[in-house]
């Protein structure tokens, strides 16, 4: 049987863009009006565009630009050396989760963090992640929004991302919550086109995955961080992996995520926002 067609991304209700992609450049009102006058239906704020105090008052402005909060970006890191540490962590990944509920946002994006402090313990600090995942749950279930785990890719395991893979981050929302209420999968293609278990761990993900983040990863990267390519500027078959994502069940928007320290966040950001429209209908 042939795949369904892709949904058209000329629709602003199928399009998301990550603050991110802006370089954190202006205040949550304006990047929201650029982003609803480019097009776009969602976006995916970063907590530190947010005021965490009183986030209602910016999810008005949101709102008032016509967009809609998809997810909210992201959790503290949850392995760390000391109690008092993880305590502050914990603390700090309630205020997020309390945020994303008066944003209206579906999920808050995991990036659980790499080893503690001077450890090379690396399953202690899985397990430790886990624990700190674990100890959400209260929160998570007083304020709706999920938790959606995203596997980062292996050069980051140190610092920010001891999760790798899609089927690590499937085999987690397992342990964690075997119901499928209240843990998920965020697909990052940055972060998972080189996976050789990749097709196979998308299957097995299906109604697991609550997001599905799209950039490019550049032939000769400067800098794996802060270097991700625009859409179509690189190595990644992202309509591959868009219809592999949509064959498993996801029906959620497609959303826009980069990193370019030195190339698109220089740009003008209504630049940056035309560019990602054209792109995302001409290669995802």
């Amino acid at each position: 049987m042939a795949p369904a067609p892709l949904c058209d991304l000329a629709a602003p209700d199928r399009c998301c863009l990550n603050t991110a992609t802006l370089g954190h450049r202006e205040p949550i009102a304006v990047i929201a009006r650029r982003v609803a006058a480019a097009g776009f239906g969602w976006i995916t704020p970063w907590r530190r565009e947010i005021d965490e105090r009183q986030p209602a008052r910016d999810a008005e402005a949101i709102r008032a630009a016509g967009l809609r909060a998809r997810s909210y970006c992201r959790t503290a890191y949850l392995a760390h050396a000391s109690e008092s540490a993880r305590r502050q962590a914990a603390d700090d990944n309630r205020r997020a989760l309390d945020a994303a509920a008066a944003l209206g946002a579906r999920e808050l994006i995991a990036v659980v963090g790499g080893l503690a402090d001077g450890s090379r313990d690396v399953d202690g600090s899985r397990a430790q992640i886990l624990r700190g995942l674990e100890d959400l749950m209260p929160a998570i279930e007083s304020t709706g929004v999920a938790i959606a785990l995203e596997p980062l890719h292996p050069f980051y395991a140190a610092d920010r991302s001891l999760l790798s893979t899609i089927a690590q981050a499937q085999a987690w929302c397992e342990t964690l919550d075997p119901k499928g209420r209240y843990f998920g999968v965020a697909i990052d293609a940055y972060h998972v086109w080189w996976d050789p278990l990749l097709a196979p761990s998308i299957a097995g993900a299906g109604p697991r995955i609550r997001a599905f983040h799209v950039s490019d990863w550049l032939r000769h990267t400067q800098e794996p961080l802060l270097d991700r390519g625009m859409m179509g500027d690189g190595v990644v078959d992202l309509k591959g992996l868009r219809t592999m994502v949509e064959a498993a069940g996801f029906d959620g928007p497609v959303e826009v995520e980069i990193f370019s320290r030195d190339q698109w966040w220089k740009e003008d950001p209504d630049v940056v926002l035309h560019t990602c429209r054209e792109r995302l209908q001409a290669v995802c």
